[in-house]
């Protein structure tokens, strides 16, 4: 009895260092899993960026990461899930943009045509930056679960041009504004994708267009 009391008590003994051994892996375990997840979400990017969302598969996006589909299943059930998380990637970061590009102090002293310069301009460099962003916020058709997913950044978007805009347009009605404000952000929605799909000169070119016709539409609505 001794002798199996013995055991029992290394067994004990041993039981307490596996379980700190595992308390101690754990970070580990979610620092791998974080990058895993960042890691099928910049592929999936990619992928919506160069297949488009509605051709994009999974088995897709887990080549470009270089994981077994099966790996991605552990993180996400379908490409609708993966969606949702990338939208909300894209949400974190624009929100730091937001705060700089639509800050309320920069209408005033400043010109309408420097006002469409500074909101424009990172704007569009940002699409450049993050390809897959156009993907799943530029297009008009989106089915029913990407439109979920993007919802809430699309509002936090149009919430931030109608808010410059009413100050610009200040004595127009909220729902005017409002309206404005779709009008506009369609026009740059439109036009995201010709201009991140051009290079040089003709980018420049398009870029000068879509500038054109916003500075137009606004001074239209300012008479």
């Amino acid at each position: 009895m001794l002798a199996l009391s013995s055991r029992w008590k290394r067994g004990g003994m041993a039981g307490k260092d596996e379980s700190a051994g595992d308390a101690r892996a754990q970070p580990r375990r979610q620092a791998r899993g974080q990058q895993r997840i960042e890691l099928i979400l910049h592929a999936a990017a990619a992928v919506f960026a160069r297949d488009g969302y509605d051709s994009a598969t999974t088995n897709a996006i887990a080549a470009e990461a270089g994981i077994s589909p099966g790996s991605l299943y552990q993180y996400f059930k379908n490409k609708g899930d993966i969606a949702h998380a990338l939208a909300e990637h894209y949400a974190l970061k624009l929100t730091a943009l937001r705060g700089e590009v639509f800050a309320t102090d920069r209408v005033v002293d400043t010109s309408l045509p420097e006002l469409v310069d500074t909101v424009l301009g990172p704007l569009m460099a940002f699409n450049l930056a993050h390809p897959g962003f156009k993907a799943i916020f530029s297009r008009t058709d989106m089915p029913a679960g990407l439109r979920e997913a993007v919802a809430p950044i699309q509002a936090s978007i149009h919430q931030s041009v109608a808010h410059l805009l009413g100050l610009v347009l200040s004595d127009h009605q909220p729902a005017d504004v409002a309206r404005i404000a779709t009008v506009v952000i369609q026009l740059v929605r439109g036009m995201v994708p010709l201009i991140t799909d051009a290079t040089g000169a003709e980018r420049d070119a398009l870029m000068a267009e879509l500038r054109s016709v916003l500075l137009s539409y606004v001074r239209q609505q300012l008479s």
